[in-house]
């Protein structure tokens, strides 16, 4: 039931981007030891195997620790996760709170709220997963999640390009990846017909035959975010906690089926983008990782 592993040799590659968003920079000579990463996302299939076998209750299934909320009111103190809502018409972009509204009821099972379901999406990749969720399944399947470097070695299939399938997002108009198509955050056309995420392996894989890296589900990894790269610091780490810490923020790799050039455009195996450990949403998931 786990997802295969593609064993990687290593070595050394250049990190990092000055080209689009200054957290990228600086371009940075890393190295990193053999691995093997996951081929595509931990799907909703996966994670409900991991839930079945360990009774494992996700952070969005829990009601918050009052502790951690000093002030906030008790009506908001329930179970639930942030979720994307389209808007009417063009908006501020300025204000991400125009598009994303906290749900009671919103969960890996009930991606969307209480109303929705997987029902039919074995296949698409488990969000509404924070990071010590992902974490926990990563144990249970006797791996560990990646760190950013890792990730971004991953990423970029042996290219140097922009993108792992070259310096254009869309070579001759084929979408590569599941990514915003429209105008966002109120009109999108479906990548492929995809609107929101979509099943593994839809999308081309790249240079190592790895899929979804890019678009769909942004991906947690262990390496804390700074508003740049710290230079010399570990190409990996451990796991992480067994409680997510609100004050710390772990990168994010990989961009989404939210991603927009006008708003986000973080598609890119350099990109990368911060989240509190403790927050799920729609558009977060994540792969894990093995040591070579």
């Amino acid at each position: 039931m786990l997802t295969e592993l593609v064993a990687l040799d290593g070595g050394s590659f250049r990190m990092g981007s000055t080209q689009f968003y200054p957290e990228e920079a600086p371009v940075h000579t890393v190295t990193v030891t053999p691995f093997a990463i996951e081929r595509h996302p931990v799907t909703n299939a996966q994670f409900g195997a991991f839930v079945s076998e360990t009774g494992y209750r996700t952070v969005a299934e829990i009601a918050p620790d009052p502790a951690l909320f000093p002030g906030a009111a008790a009506a908001d103190l329930v179970p639930g996760a942030l979720v994307f809502r389209a808007t009417s018409g063009p908006v501020d972009l300025r204000d991400w709170r125009q598009w994303w509204d906290w749900i009671p009821g919103a969960n890996w099972r009930h991606p969307s709220g209480p109303e929705s379901s997987i029902e039919g999406r074995s296949e698409h990749p488990v969000v509404q997963v924070c990071y010590t969720d992902a974490v926990a399944y990563a144990r249970w399947a006797g791996r560990r999640l990646p760190s950013e470097a890792e990730w971004e070695f991953a990423a970029r299939g042996g290219a140097t390009t922009t993108y792992p399938w070259g310096d254009e997002a869309a070579p001759g108009g084929r979408l590569m990846a599941n990514t915003w198509q429209g105008r966002f955050p109120y009109r999108n056309d479906g990548a492929l017909g995809w609107a929101g995420t979509s099943s593994v392996g839809v999308f081309p894989p790249n240079g190592y035959g790895l899929v979804d890296m890019i678009g769909n589900v942004w991906e947690w990894t262990t390496t804390r975010f700074t508003g740049r790269h710290r230079l010399g610091a570990p190409a990996a780490a451990c796991c992480g906690p067994q409680a997510p810490d609100p004050s710390i923020s772990q990168a994010l790799k990989g961009g989404s089926h939210l991603c927009a050039p006008e708003y986000c455009h973080r598609y890119r195996p350099a990109a990368r983008s911060p989240q509190s450990q403790d927050t799920a949403t729609t558009h977060i998931g994540f792969r894990c990782v093995a040591d070579g």
